[in-house]
Parts: structure tokens; sequence; C-alpha cells
């Protein structure tokens, strides 16, 4: 029995080795996507018909502050969330050559060059009213996972409706699957509604991105989520 097949997929995660990777990696849409930049389209289409089902962006609200974790090079920060979504957008990349593509940008904010896993809010500090994470918690350990979205629970604007909107790859392996090229994790539908729970999270609205399948993807779900 192999050493992944003991452990469970999380507990092979080394951040060391992800962050290697991605400082590998160039900062445009290629490299984000992983080869398949035509599909940015369609996801940024879908992530805005999701949203305005939530009441927000189009003709529906806009929101004063949201933030991105994991934002990258900023290809949803600023084609979804800047434009008609939120009025300013902080973000958390911890590749810096990634977020100097955001410098001087109209509408982004603060920028934390560090992983999910060390963010959290700053006492005194403006609450959100839309967090967005989106391919990147693959990353987290499940332990780190849940602390990351109770911290996101804290910094959201409750008494404006603020939530949390996860978008992320599922594994249909029938278990968790570690990567070892980029040390991260896809999970199952399963594995994100437990860890939803453990971090005392409801459900108030999930969908699979449409559009996907051609490419040979794998599902992609969006969950939005507000505190219990």
């Amino acid at each position: 029995m192999s050493n992944q097949d003991q452990q469970p997929a999380d507990a092979l995660i080394n951040t060391t080795d992800g962050l290697a990777y991605w400082e590998s990696i160039a900062p445009d849409v290629n490299g984000m996507l992983g080869g398949f930049p035509h599909i940015s389209k369609v996801d940024i289409q879908g992530s805005k018909n999701f949203l305005a089902k939530l009441g927000v962006g189009a003709k529906k609200r806009k929101v004063e502050r949201a933030l991105e974790g994991g934002a990258g090079i900023g290809r949803v920060t600023t084609g979804l969330l800047l434009d008609g979504i939120a009025q300013q957008v902080d973000v958390i990349e911890p590749i810096q050559k990634f977020t100097d593509e955001l410098k001087g940008k109209t509408g982004v904010g603060k920028v934390w060059n560090m992983g999910l896993e060390q963010w959290k809010m700053q006492d005194g500090g403006e609450k959100y009213d839309l967090i967005w994470i989106q391919w990147c918690v693959g990353h987290l350990t499940d332990h780190q996972l849940v602390s990351f979205l109770e911290r996101c629970k804290a910094a959201l604007d409750v008494e404006k409706g603020g939530f949390i909107v996860v978008k992320e790859n599922n594994s249909t392996s029938g278990k968790d699957d570690f990567d070892e090229v980029d040390s991260s994790v896809t999970r199952e539908d399963a594995t994100f509604r437990r860890i939803f729970k453990e971090a005392k999270l409801k459900l108030v609205q999930v969908e699979l991105q449409k559009g996907f399948q051609s490419s040979g993807l794998l599902p992609v779900r969006m969950y939005a989520l507000k505190p219990e």
C-alpha cells in the first residue's frame, strides 16, 4: 500500500512545494488556468449568473467591499468582481509577481501577499459584503480550510447580508485526490459540505458550472455560504 493510500489526501499537502509550483507559473491567464485560457469567459459568465441569482450584480445591487482569496493575477477580481459586482476588492495572494499585475488598477484595495492559512482581518478593519474564493483551497488542509472559513465568516458584514462563495473543482474518483504536481487536493462535494458544516456555515445556494464538459475538465461547483 502506498503512502498516499495510507494517509488522508490533505495530509500530503506541502505548502513549500505548492508555493514553488506557482512561483514557476507565468503571470498570465494561460498559467492561471493550467493551459485552458479559453474557459475564462465561460467561467466568469457562470459566476455572474450565480451571483445574479443571489441578488448581486447586473441589474441587481452592487456591493461596496469584496475580498478575493487566492486572487492570482486578478482574473476574477478584474473580470468579475470589479465588473459590476463590487466597488472595491481587497485580495489575498501569496505570489507577489501575480499581484504586481494589480498595481494601480482602479477599485483594487488592500493586497495581502500571504497564504490563506495566514490571513485574518485586522482588528477594527472594515467588513466585507462578499468574499470570493476560487481554485485555491486545494492547497489548504481540511483543518486549515475550516479555520480560514471561520475567519472569513468573522470578516463578513452580516447586517448587510454578506456571504461567502467557494468555487472549486470536485473529485469524481469517489475520494479526495492528492496532486503531486502542485501539492494540492481535489475534494469531493461531500467533503466540502462537511467542512462547511464544521465551520458553522450554511449553504444557501449550490450550482454546477456549465460549459466545461467539452474541455474534459472536472466538475466545478459554486457554493454560496452564510453563517449559521
